[in-house]
């Protein structure tokens, strides 16, 4: 196994087809969309990080925090809102490294990598290692560390737990979306996920799958990776 520590790896700047014609109505149109370069976490927040959080704010416990079932330090927080998510950037920026929430687009762009055609960070079959063949649902979210990266060395991305974005979600942003740098919806009510989850019946989900929740929500496959 590797130690977890928070790194964060490049992600290049540069164009890429988001969405797919294949899935949900809301994940189309396909459109030709430019992410300017950023750095992403290797890891989604782990326990171990978060706990250091709730230390020093006080503030209110993730949902089932307490259950043995989410005790491993090694494991991703979840049971986090949006806002809770948004705290924690701002405790993680009052140090003088800013940090935020990837927008969805960042977020496919670096689940992507250098395969941009393909349906899974690691190409277009499940991987070997992901636990029971992706196939849900599982008992637990597993550790971080588990498995391969993808091109840009992230763990985990697209699998495991639904990885709250920063963006407001809407079913016909796509179609409305600037070319550059899209950042979401000017409102809404849910915010963007995007990713896996271990508890349901396919526990990785595809680069281009859209989720969305209410940013008050605290669900126990929620969780967050950082940008900057």
């Amino acid at each position: 196994m590797i130690k977890v520590v928070e790194r964060f790896v490049p992600i290049l700047g540069g164009w890429f087809d988001m969405g797919s014609e294949a899935g949900q109505a809301d994940e189309g149109p396909v459109h030709r969309v430019w992410v300017d370069p950023f750095q992403m976490a290797v890891f989604p927040v782990t326990r171990d990080q978060y706990r250091r959080f709730l230390d020093a704010t006080n503030r209110d416990l993730p949902r089932d925090w307490d259950s043995p079932q989410f005790g491993e330090p090694d494991q991703p927080v979840v049971g986090v809102s949006w806002n809770d998510a948004v705290v924690y950037c701002l405790w993680r920026s009052s140090n003088g490294e800013l940090v935020r929430l990837p927008t969805e687009a960042e977020w496919e762009r670096a689940a992507r990598g250098r395969r941009p055609t393909s349906d899974y960070p690691w190409g277009d079959e499940i991987p070997a290692w992901i636990p029971k063949g992706g196939r849900g649902p599982l008992e637990r979210p597993w550790k971080v560390e588990l498995g391969d990266p993808n091109d840009f060395g992230l763990y985990g991305i697209a699998a495991n737990i639904h990885e709250w974005c920063a963006d407001w979600h809407s079913r016909t942003y796509y179609c409305e979306s600037p070319r550059r740098n899209p950042g979401g919806a000017s409102s809404g009510v849910r915010r963007v996920s995007r990713g896996g989850s271990w508890r349901h019946t396919v526990t990785i989900s595809r680069n281009a799958a859209r989720s969305r929740l209410d940013p008050s929500y605290r669900y126990t496959d929620y969780g967050f990776r950082l940008a900057r």
